[in-house]
């Protein structure tokens, strides 16, 4: 076998319990840091959605001229997703005027074309096959379409729905239980199932973030939306520190043969 059969170098993390665990803070920090620089600062979610959005630019940049998987500059990445999903989602439905159903409705469209467009390019959207330059951009613009999509959830459900941050918090964090039982007991596509969970950590994310920071009026616990950030970032830096992360396994990238059979002579 020669060397161009080898395994291709995965840049994202293998999918873990350590895994959903940062990916929760992650969101959470989403939603306190994305509502921290568009509410407490008074930027506005048109602003804070441009801030934002270069950071994520400039993320996904560094991310994909990486050479081999780096945790924190792979986390920061998907922090960076979060809050300009935060503000995104804020901006469609409030600053648009098109409401939760017109928001959610919209971004779910997007997140399909993405995947569809990301499937039919390059033949898969598993988490195995993002290692190169074009998996990895779509990779990452399909995360930025769940994220977005999750905050919209999240927010339909805790206010529009009236289940309030608790009740937002017990719906979604059992849809993930029943996501995690059909991954263990059914054989259910496991590419299915990630992106299924994927989505449902950041509703999960932005309610819990809104239970934090929200007055107490209102249902949360009214904490400072910048102590709230700081203590999940510290969070998920001592988590990345303490445990270690391996790259996913990449998929074999193989050369096919054609091997022809001897023609027989019927006599």
């Amino acid at each position: 076998m020669d060397k161009t059969t080898q395994q291709a170098l995965s840049k994202v993390p293998q999918v873990t319990l350590l895994f959903w665990i940062i990916k929760v803070a992650a969101t959470t920090l989403g939603e306190t840091g994305g509502d921290a620089v568009t509410m407490s600062m008074n930027l506005g979610y048109l602003v804070g959605s441009i801030i934002f959005g270069v950071v994520f630019l400039v993320a996904v940049a560094a991310q994909i001229r990486a050479t081999r998987f780096h945790p924190f500059l792979y986390w920061l990445t998907v922090i960076a997703t979060t809050t300009v999903g935060t503000t995104l989602a804020d901006f469609a439905d409030r600053s648009l005027g098109i409401g939760y159903p017109g928001g959610a409705s919209l971004l779910f469209a997007l997140l399909m074309i993405s995947l569809f467009v990301w499937y039919r390019t390059l033949g898969s959207v598993a988490v195995d096959s993002v290692h190169s330059p074009a998996a990895e951009m779509f990779y990452w613009v399909t995360i930025m379409f769940s994220q977005t999509l999750g905050t919209a959830l999240g927010d339909w459900a805790a206010d529009t729905a009236g289940l309030g941050y608790g009740g937002g918090a017990i719906l979604f964090g059992s849809l993930l239980a029943l996501v995690a039982l059909a991954y263990y007991c059914t054989r259910i596509s496991r590419t299915l199932l990630f992106w299924a969970a994927f989505i449902l950590t950041r509703p999960l994310g932005a309610v819990v973030g809104d239970f934090l920071d929200k007055p107490l009026n209102a249902g949360g616990l009214a904490l400072s939306r910048y102590s709230a950030s700081a203590a999940l970032l510290a969070f998920i830096v001592a988590c990345i520190l303490l445990f270690r992360q391996q790259a996913a396994p990449a998929l074999k990238r193989e050369s096919i043969r054609v091997e022809r059979k001897p023609e027989t002579i019927d006599q």
